[in-house]
């Protein structure tokens, strides 16, 4: 593939970009405000880009790279003669229907239609457009230019060949698919990430524990474990007989937790303006940027451990 159209350049879309272009590929750039590109997208990619260079440093310039971003002044311009287009703008169906039909109508009618979508399914939005075989989710973790994981979920009618293609595609690019076999709302990292939250949500609000203590579960206890094995393996190593031995001896502890838990706690809006309080003292709104780039620093890191002890 040699051109890449990005439709919504805010930061999925700008660190979306940086992902093709690192990856030797020419990069049109749209986004409904057409100051967008130059004001924040293009600085954006510049700064990844140079963060990714001290991780794992490149064959060509950060120059180079960025000359391969090209701004567009429409949907159709930017996806003309596009082998693949991911699209990422804001979650709102009636306005991802409407762009997915200028895409349609103007692309290739063999290039790969892909949406970034956190949530929505795709048969929400994919089915109205010609020729619906080569559409599909393809859902990163935010921010794609540094986590690899990217969920690949396809509809009804997306075809096994852009599956397949798709699939290859973000292997090849660097990236780290997974095929969420059914459709499902918020795929499978979501659901599981907000599944812990909103048990979170309980456990501070109904007194258990503070919003800093229960931070530090995650990052001083489950996240050391799960930064290299997930929760299946976690359970498998943690008894001498495996995965089996420790359901037989803890699987109706498991579900009896399980059937507690509240992901469905009512939580008010005096609760979570204590928690943003409490995490405002710790990271004042005005200095979240630089907390962010110390985030992103922190991920290759671990990326970088991860890639020398495999």
């Amino acid at each position: 593939m040699s051109k890449i159209a990005c439709i919504g350049t805010g930061t999925v879309g700008a660190a979306w970009a940086v992902v093709f272009a690192r990856a030797g590929h020419e990069v049109a750039l749209y986004d409904a405000l057409l100051d967008e590109v130059a004001e924040r997208t293009l600085p954006r990619a510049a700064k990844a880009l140079g963060l990714l260079e001290a991780f794992a440093p490149s064959d060509e310039s950060i120059e180079t790279i960025l000359q391969r971003l090209r701004p567009a002044v429409s949907i159709a311009e930017a996806v003309a003669g596009a082998a693949y287009v991911q699209e990422s703008v804001r979650e709102d169906l009636s306005v991802k229907q409407g762009v997915f039909s200028e895409i349609a109508a103007a692309a290739p009618i063999a290039a790969i239609l892909a949406s970034s979508t956190s949530a929505i399914p795709g048969s929400n939005f994919l089915g109205h457009i010609p020729a619906p075989e080569r559409a599909l989710v393809v859902h990163p973790v935010n921010p794609p230019a540094y986590i690899p994981l990217v969920e690949l979920c396809g509809t009804q009618w997306t075809s096994p060949e852009t599956m397949a293609a798709a699939r290859a595609f973000m292997s090849e690019i660097g990236m780290r698919p997974i095929i969420v076999k059914k459709e499902i709302e918020g795929f499978i990292l979501n659901r599981l990430q907000f599944t812990l939250v909103a048990e979170a949500m309980h456990l501070v609000g109904e007194g258990y524990v503070s919003a800093e203590d229960l931070d530090a579960v995650l990052t001083d206890g489950l996240a050391l474990r799960w930064a290299s094995i997930g929760p299946f393996e976690v359970a498998h190593l943690n008894a001498p007989d495996g995965l089996q031995g420790f359901v037989d001896r803890l699987g109706p502890m498991m579900k009896r937790m399980g059937a507690a838990a509240r992901t469905d706690y009512d939580w008010t809006p005096e609760q979570v303006a204590q928690l943003h309080a409490a995490l405002s003292v710790r990271v004042p709104v005005d200095e979240i940027a630089d907390r962010q780039a110390w985030r992103d620093q922190r991920i290759l890191a671990t990326r970088r451990l991860k890639r020398e002890h495999p």
